[in-house]
């Protein structure tokens, strides 16, 4: 296993462009298996999470091109779906959680699917509720196998209907959206979610002939079609990449400028980051953010302390609070940052408290973080990445801390930033692959 060897106090200075959308990529490689033609997708991040997502594909005799290593053109015109129950199909979908977006493209053109017990990060209770109800709903049966730990799902006959989702979740929202596309009749989600990711997926199953109203709501209105064709599409950036910069260059104290960062699609995130007192110039499609000595943290207009809380989107996205908790403990003022939907996401900030960081567990969800405010610098320590955001938290944190740290389990941020440690070091981070 590799670690991280991390030489913290430098300042950074340059531009970098985030990689193409992580949570988009793991839905929109699913969608291909809902056509036998070509569909060619770009801007694809370089990551292991994403390339685990193809090779499953592949392993499914999915055709597919790769021109270069962000291009993929796929055609799914000889699939392998008895693959889907066999051993070595839950061997390698157990350690990606994208893999359970096979089932609903699965279910609306072959009429079955196997889904493994979801893998990815250990955050805590991750159900599958929303997209098993989902699916029955529109007429698909399963049962639970426990000799061989996968659900069996079967639709020979899927109809349209009206559904309430418990939960606007994103996956269960697209595994949802694409088994719907090819089933006949009328189907209604309601509380769906309605992220650009969720967006994008919609745009692109339209352009492939699929008939979907309200993109962009929490109300998706879709009327069944026969088969859909082939299309190209192409990547939003990632989104939890460009706040992950913005708070390296509010620790670090860096000047760093963000190329095409998405600024239609960032919804909330700058005007959080800009509450803890970072300053953000947006030009064009670019973010600057200037080296500032110190960030003080706003009040709530009622002078009390500020909190910092995740939601469905249009809300903040639960993916950068770890990074919010970070930039939290080198700012002037306290701030209350509560992880609402993942009741394990905080338990990595005892390394924090161990770089000299001043925060208050108060629970699984919440986390009180007083200020440094450049007072005292982190100091390098040795720990260990529990999950992908945790991981690029933990990283910044000792980019910006007095002298060494060892990062190790850096696989779990392999799994979500594309040659982090080249692009780091092009700013001038003193960052190494051991």
């Amino acid at each position: 296993m590799h670690s991280f060897e991390v030489t913290g106090g430098r300042q950074l200075h340059g531009d970098i462009t985030p990689q193409g959308a992580k949570n988009e990529a793991l839905q929109i490689i699913s969608a291909v298996l809902l056509t036998s033609e070509k569909v060619a997708v770009s801007n694809i991040p370089d990551i292991i999470d994403v390339n685990l997502q193809i090779e499953l594909l592949q392993d499914m005799r999915v055709k597919i091109e790769r021109p270069q290593r962000d291009t993929c053109i796929f055609q799914a015109d000889d699939v392998d779906i008895d693959y889907l129950h066999s051993e070595a199909f839950r061997k390698k979908s157990g350690k990606l959680r994208g893999s359970v977006m096979l089932a609903g493209p699965m279910l609306a053109r072959f009429k079955k699917a196997f889904i493994p017990k979801p893998g990815g990060d250990k955050i805590g209770r991750r159900r599958l509720d929303t997209h098993i109800i989902g699916f029955e709903k529109l007429g698909a049966t399963f049962t639970y196998h426990a000799e061989d730990g996968f659900f069996h799902l079967e639709a020979s006959s899927m109809k349209g209907c009206y559904m309430l989702l418990d939960e606007p979740s994103v996956t269960g929202t697209a595994n949802i959206v694409m088994a719907a596309v090819m089933t006949k009749g009328t189907t209604t989600i309601y509380n769906a979610a309605c992220e650009p990711y969720i967006q994008q997926l919609c745009r692109m199953l339209t352009r492939m002939g699929a008939r979907i109203s309200g993109i962009g709501s929490n109300l998706l209105v879709i009327e069944g079609v026969d088969q859909l064709g082939g299309t190209e599409h192409t990547m939003l950036p990632d989104m939890i990449e460009v706040g992950s910069f913005i708070g390296l260059a509010a620790m670090t104290k860096s000047d760093l400028t963000i190329k095409n960062a998405g600024i239609e699609n960032l919804g909330i995130i700058p005007e959080k980051f800009r509450q803890m007192g970072i300053a953000l110039d947006i030009k064009g499609d670019d973010i600057h953010i200037p080296a500032q000595d110190v960030y003080e943290v706003q009040t709530f207009l009622d002078g009390s302390v500020l909190t910092i809380s995740d939601h469905p989107w249009p809300g903040f996205t639960p993916d950068l609070i770890s990074i919010m908790l970070v930039v939290a403990t080198q700012a002037r003022g306290s701030v209350l940052v509560h992880q609402k939907m993942f009741e394990s996401r905080l338990f990595f900030v005892d390394k924090l408290i161990d770089m000299g960081a001043r925060i208050i567990l108060c629970d699984p969800h919440r986390a009180a973080v007083i200020g440094l405010g450049r007072g005292q610098r982190l100091r390098g320590i040795t720990m260990s990445s529990p999950d992908i955001r945790a991981g690029v938290s933990l990283l910044i944190a000792a980019l910006s801390a007095e002298g060494k740290s060892i990062i190790q389990n850096i696989e779990q941020i392999d799994r979500g930033y594309q040659y982090i440690d080249d692009r780091l070091r092009k700013l001038g981070a003193d960052i190494k692959r051991v």
